[in-house]
């Protein structure tokens, strides 16, 4: 055989024209039987992982009784772009893949609903039918919380070793193999078991779930109450049914449950006495709420907004302004004997940040936390709910999903609210720049979350170091003349703490944000944007509408003139050491002719430096110039003859003539990722003492806040 061989390639190395169309035609024949190997093993593992998705469904129903688990009805929203979408509707166990493609805009025919807290999927004209299995929220009463153990629609974690072996049996349960047992998924800890593992793990150990590696940073629901209140709750009492309501971001489970038909009836029109039965059963209150009776319910809420007063988007069914407020929601809950040493994580999730990903990040969050912690922002909607909720939390966290603005709205609410021991924040950067999230090494965009995962960024949340970060007063004035002589001065305050801007880097940011503002649907990708934001600054190198800054602005730093060079368009006041995605206009690592100072964010000092133009902004961002540095103080006053663009943490807006007032106003709580050097780990260590401290009465919040300033000091 290997004779014949050698001589086959031989012959074809001296004659490759004869041989030539044979070995292509074997060639092509190989390819495709290699694609039909292919095809052939996906559809039998689709198949296969199919049959194991039902097995472990039907163990669940014949052990469901004596699991004893507190239930709740599955808050169902109607999806168009889920990514991670489970491919088996949890009624019928058939596919959804016929009727949803992931990644594409869903028909009018056959939406799919996705549950918002367990990430289980249904067809619209299954999801009536569903049982009540989702995660109760609210188990005030209960002993301890019990592992709520169901199908695994959604791989959630990125932790090898909880998401491949057995919590029982270490045996690896990934992979659907002949012989092997089913899983299931805690929706709490998020461990697996295999079904045949259930029964021994129950006799050797009980059933008490820990909550999993995140236990101090969820919100356990047997420190949630369910105000009892028959208006509003309807059954109100124990377990409360679970539900959360539309504190989750203004999302309402699928409308509502009427009473089940005894035959399906698919693709028919609704009748009139559909709306009277939503009308009843609508606004009931969370845990009264019931699920949608089928599609053409659905269609009747579109065609008539006005009497339900919801609108279907891609994200589901959200709220309207003006209909029911989600603070009323909240008030059905209370938060209550807690431990000395919890610090349950409160969320707050911008929607229209990272690219409009905010309900992505919403759902994945309601999966891994208590969706009890999860509050979305918007226009109608701010921090202040959220907080409320907390405010008998004496411990607790705080992540902002958004941009550097969201995280400064949030801190003006921390503020508001006085906390004895206020909350430490941390980032997940959605935002353009995200400049104050690269200073506290929680990155410069959404990408690296996505890739480690969430599961990742919330174990560093639980291990990071508490840092200081300064917070500035802006007073800004406007001189107003009346015509006869005499000046009224306007005045209004904000507060600042990344950098101030005024000239050319704010006129870039003014146009971005008012063509923004214009078209907001343009505007959903972080890499787009940056381009169009060096779109608006390469308008402004041939325009060079601020270069007469130099004789029309004045700057003061404690009490003493400082010349602005005469080629200078621009003053930018810095607290942070990032600037416009991620420049150090500062450059501590250089060495420098002057005698200023290293920067620090929390030394009550602010940095002044200038650029000329736009050109030279292009320049600092690829590295290829610097920025001029000016002065350092801890008064800064900006006066203007003349009208200036100005932008403040990037929020931009024209300065009339009048003046800046820069003043220290206190120093916020902020969370900073623990880094692999033995500074970053001996900061996350003494926050851990420091906090153990304070809860065992050794110290109080005064002395924890005055030592957290000076370790922040002596390991910047």
């Amino acid at each position: 055989m290997i004779e014949k061989c050698i001589s086959f390639l031989i012959n074809f190395c001296s004659n490759p024209n004869d041989y030539g169309p044979i070995v292509i035609a074997w060639v092509i024949t190989g390819f495709c039987g290699f694609l039909a190997l292919v095809y052939v093993f996906l559809k039998w593992e689709k198949k296969v992982s199919l049959n194991w998705v039902k097995a472990a469904a039907r163990a669940k129903k014949e052990v469901w009784n004596k699991l004893k688990v507190p239930l709740s009805h599955h808050i169902w929203m109607e999806d168009y772009n889920y990514q991670q979408q489970p491919s088996t509707c949890c009624v019928c166990l058939t596919s959804l893949v016929s009727s949803h493609i992931v990644g594409t805009k869903q028909t009018s025919h056959n939406p799919v609903h996705c549950c918002a807290v367990c990430g289980a999927a249904a067809h619209s004209y299954c999801s009536d039918f569903a049982i009540k299995d989702c995660k109760c929220v609210a188990q005030a009463g209960f002993n301890h919380v019990r592992h709520h153990w169901s199908e695994r629609w959604v791989n959630l974690d990125d932790n090898a070793d909880m998401s491949t072996f057995c919590f029982h049996c270490d045996e690896p349960c990934g992979v659907p193999f002949i012989n092997n047992s089913p899983t299931w998924h805690c929706l709490w800890c998020q461990r697996l078991i295999h079904v045949k593992c259930h029964a021994k793990m129950v006799k050797a150990s009980g059933d008490a779930c820990d909550l999993g590696p995140l236990r101090r940073l969820i919100l356990s629901p047997l420190y949630v109450k369910v105000k009892v209140d028959d208006k509003t709750t309807g059954r109100g009492g124990g377990g409360g049914g679970g539900m959360f309501s539309s504190i989750t971001g203004g999302i309402i489970g699928s409308s509502y449950r009427g009473q089940m038909k005894k035959k399906r009836q698919r693709g028919k029109n609704g009748n009139g006495n559909n709306n009277d039965s939503g009308k009843d059963s609508m606004f009931n209150g969370f845990s009264g709420m019931k699920k949608s009776r089928s599609e053409k319910n659905l269609e009747i809420f579109k065609k008539n907004p006005g009497v339900h007063n919801y609108k279907g988007t891609e994200s589901g069914l959200v709220q309207k302004k003006g209909g029911t407020c989600t603070a009323d929601f909240v008030k059905k809950y209370t938060l209550a004997d807690l431990p000395q040493d919890a610090r349950p994580l409160l969320v707050f999730i911008n929607a229209k940040s990272g690219g409009q990903r905010g309900p992505y990040f919403r759902r994945r969050l309601n999966m891994l936390l208590n969706p009890l912690q999860i509050f979305e922002l918007n226009s109608s909607q701010g921090p202040e709910v959220g907080l409320e909720l907390f405010s008998s939390v004496r411990y607790f966290r705080v992540l902002v999903c958004g941009g550097d603005g969201t995280v400064a709205w949030v801190l003006d609410e921390i503020q508001k609210h006085n906390f004895e021991s206020p909350p430490p924040v941390a980032v997940l950067p959605l935002g353009t720049g995200n400049d104050l999230s690269r200073v506290l090494r929680w990155g410069g965009g959404f990408s690296k979350v996505c890739n480690q995962g969430l599961s990742t960024l919330l174990q560093d949340i639980d291990h990071a170091a508490i840092t200081m970060l300064d917070r500035w007063k802006v007073t800004i004035r406007e001189d107003n003349s009346d015509g006869v002589g005499k000046k009224d001065a306007k005045e209004q305050s904000k507060f600042m703490l990344n950098y101030l801007g005024i000239g050319c880097d704010a006129k870039v940011a003014y146009e971005f944000h008012v063509t923004r503002l214009e078209n907001p649907g343009k505007f959903s990708n972080q890499f787009l944007n940056k381009l169009r934001y060096a779109k608006e600054g390469a308008k402004d190198i041939m325009d060079r509408t601020c270069s007469e800054l130099p004789w029309q602005v004045w700057l003061e730093v404690d009490g003493k003139d400082i010349q602005i060079p005469r080629d200078s368009e621009g003053l930018i006041v810095l607290n942070i050491g990032s600037y416009m995605g991620g420049v150090d206009l500062w450059q501590n690592d250089n060495d420098h002719e002057d005698n200023f100072k290293l920067q620090s964010m929390h030394d009550k000092t602010l940095e002044v430096v200038c650029v000329c133009g736009a050109w030279h902004l292009g320049k600092l961002q690829v590295g290829l110039s610097q920025a001029r540095r000016l002065a350092q103080g801890r008064i800064i006053k900006i006066h203007a003859s003349n009208s200036f663009p100005v932008q403040i943490d990037g929020e931009p807006f024209i300065q009339q003539p009048g003046s800046l007032e820069i003043r220290h106003d206190g120093q916020v709580f902020m969370l900073r990722r623990a880094s692999e050097e033995p500074r970053g780990h001996a900061a996350a260590v003494m926050t851990e003492v420091l906090l153990d401290a304070e809860c065992r009465g050794i110290i109080n919040a005064n002395q924890k806040k005055v030592l957290l300033q000076n370790l922040a000091l002596q390991l910047s």
